[in-house]
């Protein structure tokens, strides 16, 4: 029983999501989970104050059924699929991040640092998280989708808009995590 607990390998994961990618363009839909955000926050009324979130939700509702996937794949993938909760990480991020103050690197799968219930009483804490969190949520706006949605679903369509996309974010990335998130711990 050993074998469930291990990642899946390429050649099974790969034509899976490419197969999905496949069902998705022949029926003319994108995968993306900014999208289904959009959705939710319609729902709930958003519509009322912002012009963005005034759209027929229901043309969108297969978006709640790819977050229901979602969260279904996330409580079988966590409770079933995973022996140790913790995320393989090389040994040297995992010094790095201790000497940055996150102890819980390689233990947990979250920094508890950052989401345990008494790190929401650390200003610092919530700043940091509200801030990404305003930078997350315009930057999928700005680039007219998230990362899912360019590098998985706008690469495999070939768009040149989410392969320039696909380039910012891992720029963005290697800039904050080498130069910004030291400055921040």
């Amino acid at each position: 029983m050993n074998w469930i607990y291990e990642p899946w390998p390429w050649y099974v994961s790969g034509p899976m999501i490419a197969f999905i990618m496949f069902l998705l363009l022949m029926v003319g839909k994108n995968f993306g989970m900014s999208a289904n955000l959009r959705t939710i926050c319609t729902i709930c009324g958003a519509g009322n104050k912002t012009a963005f979130f005034k759209f027929d939700w229901k043309s969108q509702k297969w978006n709640l059924v790819v977050i229901l996937g979602a969260i279904i794949g996330g409580f079988i993938g966590s409770h079933f699929l995973t022996a140790d909760m913790a995320v393989s990480i090389n040994p040297d991020t995992i010094k790095d991040l201790n000497l940055l103050g996150f102890t819980s690197a390689g233990k947990t799968y979250l920094p508890t640092e950052l989401f345990e219930t008494e790190s929401l009483l650390n200003l610092k804490t919530i700043v940091v998280l509200a801030i990404g969190g305003l930078l997350v949520g315009f930057g999928a706006r700005y680039a007219g989708g998230c990362t899912s949605g360019h590098a998985i679903s706008g690469l495999s369509d070939l768009q040149l808009p989410s392969l320039i996309a696909v380039i910012g974010f891992f720029i963005g990335g290697m800039v904050m995590i080498h130069i910004l998130f030291p400055l921040i711990f």
